[in-house]
């Protein structure tokens, strides 16, 4: 089981605190850094110092780490245009030696769009659809070939499809609990699927529609990888628990019943039920980004325990 590290920095965080948590992730042995793609707080915290853009915070990370990956769940489609979005993925790509991943989704949070003068379509299944299809179209287009789309929402004409990514294949993330365009989508153009907070029981059933959809698109099913994001409260003894389920302003109970909370072995026993039904990769939502202990608890006794 791969464990990766997930931040909310809109809900409050510098670059510096994020770079801390990237070299932390790095030196602890955790797989992946990915973060949020958004522009607003969400929730009764202050969002100080304000948000940090995604792919930004990615570039300076490609530069600052060496083995982790990095990526996003989910850079909204909203905000960028698919073109420009395929350029800039490219580009950190290269700039991190081919360690780039690419979470995308429709986009959902309308207030943030507002606030920034974002515009926020009413059709935005279709918009990311093309989306995908272009950039991964313009990644995939030979050198010396050119790009041409003709879509509903987009159109490119005689595209150089430069630059490209380190990788031969940048990993494209999809993810969400929609039972039927989703897993369409996800069998058409990813490499993972996420199920974000989500039960085991409901994992287990969009895990189900989706290998069924890649199956019925002509791939194997066991060519994706299937993950789960899940907010994480980790501590020593119960009373470590409570301290940082306070920390976060939720209730242990609460995080216990919808994420992994509970001292290590608590964890790693939830961590098994994922595994059953399928999951290979955990983002673990970390929101106390302040609190590194919690990290090398997490590594020390719960990843020590997983093959």
């Amino acid at each position: 089981m791969d464990l990766r590290i997930f931040t909310e920095p809109q809900q409050g965080a510098s670059y510096d605190t994020l770079l801390a948590v990237a070299k932390a992730t790095e030196d602890l042995g955790f797989d992946a850094f990915f973060r949020s793609d958004h522009y607003l707080k969400m929730g009764d915290v202050d969002g100080l110092p304000g948000p940090t853009d995604a792919w930004i915070t990615l570039a300076g990370l490609a530069r600052e780490t060496k083995r982790i990956r990095l990526g996003t769940l989910m850079t909204a489609g909203t905000f960028r245009l698919p073109g420009v979005l395929a350029i800039q993925v490219a580009q950190v790509d290269q700039m991190s030696g081919g360690r780039v991943e690419l979470g995308l989704g429709a986009g959902w949070f309308e207030q943030e769009h507002k606030a920034y003068g974002i515009p926020f379509p009413k059709e935005k299944f279709g918009r990311l659809e093309e989306q995908l299809a272009i950039v991964t179209g313009l990644w995939e287009t030979k050198l010396g070939d050119t790009f041409d789309f003709h879509g509903t929402y987009y159109d490119l004409t005689d595209s150089p499809a430069l630059p490209k990514p380190a990788q031969a294949r940048i990993p494209v993330l999809i993810g969400g609990h929609g039972a039927t365009r989703t897993p369409k989508l996800t069998a058409r153009y990813a490499d993972e699927f996420n199920m974000p907070f989500a039960s085991v029981e409901d994992s287990e059933r969009q895990f189900g529609r989706v290998r069924a959809a890649v199956e019925a698109a002509g791939r194997g099913a066991d060519e994706l990888t299937y993950s789960n994001a899940l907010v994480v409260c980790v501590g020593k003894d119960d009373q470590e628990v409570a301290r940082r389920a306070a920390a976060i302003g939720r209730e242990v109970d609460e995080l216990k019943a919808n994420g992994l909370a509970g001292t290590p072995a608590e964890v790693v026993e939830k961590i098994g039920r994922y595994a059953e039904i399928g999951a290979r990769r955990l983002y673990l939502q970390v929101l106390d980004l302040s609190d590194l202990d919690h990290l090398e608890l997490i590594s020390a006794q719960v990843q020590s325990q997983l093959s």
